[in-house]
């Protein structure tokens, strides 16, 4: 649990909050993203305890405590979900995480739905504001789901993903090239135009 459990706070700080000292190390602790995925690990924790009334007692306390969270953040994380260490929830509200294997720095933004049926995320996957996986879908590693996009079928490593339902597939990477195009502001094209005429 532990292991896991500051893995997923070392790749919170990087996502969730600023570089200051204050952020890194109270903040961090007090956001709801947070205190939901720690009573998830603190949930799937307990079905290790070997003393049976021991379980017991904790499953109860565990199932009030994740009800009222449940509640509070709007973040549902089934304990039958068997996640991989960097797990980050960015944003609350709207998450739903149903029983799957997910694997290591998965990042969820609110909205987001993995519905019952999926069978298995891979790692470095990020999912968008409104990003869902319905029915028995399977998440390959390095992938990027796009915001309100909706997957129902395989998606394969190393791909972004986009569409309602998904069916623009584009190779990992090409969303960071439309960003540092973006980044460098209007006349980009002109600037490209004029070094290749001056070229010729």
């Amino acid at each position: 649990m532990f292991s896991n459990l500051r893995a997923d706070i070392r790749q919170a700080r990087k996502i969730n909050v600023g570089p200051n000292w204050a952020s890194q190390y109270i903040k961090i602790l007090l956001q709801p993203t947070t205190i939901a995925v720690v009573v998830y690990r603190f949930g799937r924790s307990i079905r290790r305890c070997p003393i049976p009334i021991l379980r017991h007692a904790l499953y109860i306390i565990s199932a009030f405590v994740r009800y009222f969270v449940e509640i509070v953040t709007g973040i549902i994380i089934s304990p039958g979900a068997d996640i991989g260490p960097g797990f980050v929830v960015h944003t609350a509200f709207g998450v739903f995480v149903g029983p799957t294997k997910i694997g290591t720095n998965c990042v969820v933004q609110h909205g987001v739905v993995l519905s019952y049926g999926v069978r298995s995320v891979g790692d470095n996957v990020f999912f968008g504001p409104g990003a869902k996986v319905i029915g028995n879908a399977k998440i390959g590693s390095n992938v990027v789901v796009m915001a309100n996009s909706v997957v129902i079928t395989d998606v394969p490593d190393n791909m972004t993903v986009a569409g309602v339902p998904v069916r623009i597939r584009l190779p990992r990477g090409t969303t960071l090239k439309f960003r540092e195009r973006s980044e460098r502001g209007n006349g980009y094209e002109e600037k490209i135009a004029k070094k290749l005429v001056s070229k010729d």
